[in-house]
């Protein structure tokens, strides 16, 4: 879970794939969230990555259970309207859970129930939801102190603020519009990868 976490907009299109297998060397999971699409225009998506030389173990499916499952894909986030971690953990034992927290309860609940990663946020403000108060750097900290699974930060994840997140013990960043919305993603995403493995660096030397 460690690293860079590329979540989809909503519009993929065939370009915005072909950015993704282009860019795979920088990005450690392809999150696909298109919650508009059916189930056959997203395993439609995964052929195209796969053949383009993206790993399924590299693919992240939102919510959507039985597509993730038939590609052996790396795993499935689920939401608040997901089917529950718990019964998920029973009936697909063979793909990794992620679960979207928003407090530290849900977050401990989460893993209690068998999560075995956590999307949190959103952090910093967000283009995506303006009227929601941030929750913060500190309930982040809050977040990965108390849990033992990997946690990845969203919402406002600029590449100034990525060290911040690392600080707070987020195991990985998630990034959506300071790549798609990026007046050149391809040069976004090379410079996310630089400012974030900087920090792994330092932590060698």
């Amino acid at each position: 879970m460690h690293g860079i976490h590329l979540i989809s907009n909503g519009r993929l299109t065939e370009q915005h794939l072909q950015l993704v297998s282009e860019n795979i060397t920088h990005i450690n999971y392809i999150h696909l969230r298109e919650k508009t699409k059916t189930a056959k225009e997203i395993l439609e998506m995964i052929d195209f990555l796969i053949k383009a030389g993206v790993p399924a173990e590299r693919i992240i499916i939102n919510d959507r259970l039985d597509v993730a499952s038939i590609k052996k894909c790396y795993g499935v986030q689920l939401a608040y309207h997901s089917i529950p971690v718990a019964d998920v953990k029973r009936f697909f034992p063979a793909l990794r859970i992620g679960k979207s927290v928003h407090s530290l309860e849900e977050a401990i609940n989460a893993e209690q129930h068998g999560a075995n990663f956590l999307v949190y946020g959103h952090v910093f403000s967000s283009n995506s939801k303006p009227d929601i108060e941030p929750r913060g750097i500190n309930s982040l900290a809050d977040v990965t102190k108390q849990v033992s699974i990997p946690v990845i930060a969203i919402g406002g994840i600029t590449k100034q603020k990525i060290n911040q997140v690392q600080e707070a013990g987020a195991s990985g960043v998630a990034i959506m519009s300071g790549i798609w919305d990026a007046e050149d993603p391809t040069e976004a995403i090379k410079c996310y990868r630089q400012v974030f493995d900087a920090r792994k660096e330092e932590q060698f030397e």
